[in-house]
């Protein structure tokens, strides 16, 4: 039995010991919430339907503060490519981080009940797995911005695991301190092709003048088309507002300073040449980023990007090694070295098409498989958003178009296009068929044949979704004739209105 005294000592010992212990523990512990708090928030802003038409990469007539402000703080990249020039492929390329070729999520609105293959990896789930709280939408942005259209099955909020849980985000619309490290992925929508342009202009205290805007070459100068610009224009000013509200809210919830805000485009502008097509318009989109513990004052880089890029970018801000199934690789890695990028078009509604390209900075070289269908191919989706193709088809039937304005509403397509882009941004001058340039369009295409190789798809499953869109226009024409003259005249007649007349025109099913 222990002495009274000896007893003592030793409860004392003990007692540091533990109380010693216990402080070490803390310790670490507490190095570990750090480390955790360390990781950067990251936001993503995607802007739709939009090309670098902004103040800060040049554009003329229209101002953007909030984005002129992020890229003089962080950096700006001058040529960055969509590997799809259509909202849901090249979407699905940047969830993954994957050409979306490779992944058969090439096809506009397929496959939406099948699921992933095991190979891949939605990124979202990889940050999760870090830690990261990830946030679909915002509450202060225009209809709330939480689009995700990607071409598998998946849930916007849940669980993922591929096979029984597809959720891609963990919630809605708010960050918080109590969320970091949070990933947020925010869609402004307002710049996309919809009924609310004329709202959105009429509610701007200095809307554009459509007399002063700076048309492409290859449009026709024409009042319709000069006002749609105009509003195309007032949607990026909208647009950049919400920019700044979202920086402010950062700032106000003490966040700005550990968060990386990304800023892209999904696609190109919804116009001639733009979205759907393998042009620049199309493919080439405006890429920010703003990192505030790491750049300080603007900086402009001129490499290629592929928008897979910015998904492994992503992925390593959040210090998660990339997956070998990714394409992409991290910008800001020392070996980061890209010379091509790879793009494609597939089907888009009721258009089959297959059209590859690969894009540097200096060249463009387009491979359309099947040359029969035309630019124009009086897709359903575009009769009613492109007021500049309705007036212009009108003027190319009056021979009034000129040698710039007229290609693109040819019966068919040249089977390939080369151009020179410092030389011809606007891409005019097809040089494919000069014996001068044979050498540059043989190394092409090789370059594009390689990439076919490389990106054979993982499987052929091919479930498209069943557009009415067609139908629609057909009865648009003989049941409501006065709003199909004005549309062909370069008047939006509004296209949800009148697919919800159609609808409801046609017979209830039982």
């Amino acid at each position: 039995m222990l002495q009274p005294k000896r007893y003592i000592t030793l409860l004392i010992i003990t007692c540091l010991f533990i109380a010693c212990k216990t402080k070490n523990n803390s310790k670490v512990t507490s190095e570990e919430t750090t480390e955790e708090l360390e990781k950067p928030n990251i936001i993503w802003l995607m802007a739709e339907d939009i090309s670098v038409d902004l103040e800060c990469y040049g554009m003329p007539n229209v101002k953007t503060p909030n984005l002129n402000k992020m890229a003089n703080e962080g950096v700006l990249f001058e040529n960055t490519f969509v590997t799809n020039p259509i909202c849901s492929p090249s979407r699905s390329a940047m969830m993954i981080g994957t050409h979306q070729v490779k992944t058969n999520t090439h096809h506009h609105r397929s496959n939406r009940e099948i699921p992933l293959d095991s190979t891949f990896t939605p990124f979202t789930k990889l940050l999760r797995n870090a830690g990261y709280t990830t946030i679909l939408g915002h509450h202060s942005v225009f209809q709330k911005g939480r689009k995700i259209d990607v071409n598998f099955k998946h849930t916007p909020i849940g669980e993922w695991d591929g096979k029984t849980q597809f959720g891609l985000f963990d919630k809605y619309d708010t960050f918080e301190k109590e969320d970091e490290p949070f990933f947020a992925q925010i869609q402004l929508k307002v710049t996309h092709r919809g009924d609310w342009w004329n709202e959105i202009r009429e509610q701007s205290e200095n809307p554009i003048d459509p007399s002063t805007v700076t048309l492409p070459p290859y449009m026709a100068d024409h009042p319709a088309i000069r006002l749609d610009w105009a509003k195309y224009l007032d949607q990026i000013e909208y647009m950049d507002n919400e920019v700044g509200m979202i920086f402010k809210e950062l700032e106000e919830k003490g966040l700005k300073e550990n968060t990386i805000v990304v800023f892209i485009g999904d696609n190109g502008r919804c116009n001639i040449r733009g979205k759907g097509y393998l042009h620049d318009p199309g493919l080439h989109i405006p890429f920010i980023v703003y990192h505030p513990k790491k750049f300080k004052g603007a900086k402009i880089r001129k490499e290629v990007v592929s928008a897979t890029d910015i998904t492994a970018t992503i992925v390593d801000f959040a210090g998660i090694d990339i997956p070998d199934y990714m394409t992409g690789k991290p910008i800001f890695s020392k070996s980061f070295n890209r010379e091509y990028v790879y793009a494609a078009r597939d089907l888009w509604d009721e258009v089959e098409e297959k059209s590859r390209a690969v894009t540097t900075n200096k060249w463009s070289y387009i491979r359309n498989d099947k040359p029969e269908v035309p630019y124009d191919a009086h897709q359903a989706y575009l009769e009613f958003y492109r007021p500049a193709v309705h007036v212009m088809r009108t003027l190319n039937k009056e021979g009034k178009l000129n040698d710039n304005q007229k290609p693109f509403f040819e019966p068919s397509k040249p089977k390939e296009e080369l151009y020179n882009l410092k030389d011809d941004p606007h891409q005019l001058h097809n040089l494919a068929n000069s014996s001068d340039f044979k050498t540059v369009l043989e190394k092409f295409r090789k370059e594009t044949k390689a990439f076919d190789t490389k990106m054979i798809p993982v499987s052929d499953t091919y479930q498209p979704t069943k557009m009415i869109g067609p139908q629609a226009i057909k009865w648009l024409k003989t049941e409501m004739p006065e709003d199909y003259a004005k549309m062909v005249a370069g008047e939006e007649i509004g296209h949800k209105r009148i697919m919800s007349l159609y609808k409801n025109s046609q017979p209830k099913t039982k």
